[in-house]
């Protein structure tokens, strides 16, 4: 399975998908190769790989959950993406409701909180990310391919008050 390089550079994703045949039997139900694309913002490349509609999931449900319409998050549901933060290049200050898992598979990333707080996290690092406002920032001369698992969580309350979410365009 053959596809183009991702439009950072990186190698395209390979996506293997189980399921179930007549008799519930485990069998393979897809497999795919696909490259990250150039999001408009310019500061990074995304794939969406899978989306549930529900939380917890459903896998009685047969969509293809790449074909399911998702922004960042997923209302009432979970995400998983790749995303290639472009050398140089950082993403806008955004917080969701979702807590999501960030593992970077290659390459590293600044992960910046609203307070100014930084953290590089490398190769194998794992982000346990709460509803927390941050940005990322790729600060070298390679891009860093990050996947990212987003499932919805309601929205952090502080002092009584729902923390609004903050997402980019």
């Amino acid at each position: 399975m053959n596809s183009p390089i991702s439009d950072s550079g990186l190698p395209p994703v390979q996506r293997v998908v189980t399921g179930h045949d007549a008799n519930g039997r485990a069998v393979f139900k897809s497999e795919d190769v696909s490259p990250t694309k150039l999001i408009p913002s310019g500061d990074g490349a995304f794939l969406l790989v899978w989306t549930t509609a529900t939380v917890p999931a459903d896998n009685n449900d047969e969509t293809d959950g790449r074909h399911r319409p998702a922004g960042l998050t997923l209302n009432g549901g979970s995400v998983i993406r790749i995303v290639d933060m472009l050398p140089g290049k950082e993403s806008p200050m955004h917080r969701t409701n979702s807590i999501d898992y960030g593992i970077v598979l290659e390459g590293e990333i600044e992960l910046e909180l609203d307070d100014g707080a930084k953290r590089t996290i490398g190769q194998g690092g794992i982000i346990v990310q709460r509803g927390t406002n941050h940005l990322w920032r790729n600060t070298t001369d390679k891009p860093c391919r990050i996947a990212f698992i987003l499932i919805e969580a309601p929205a952090y309350v502080h002092n009584g008050q729902p923390l609004p979410e903050d997402k980019p365009d």
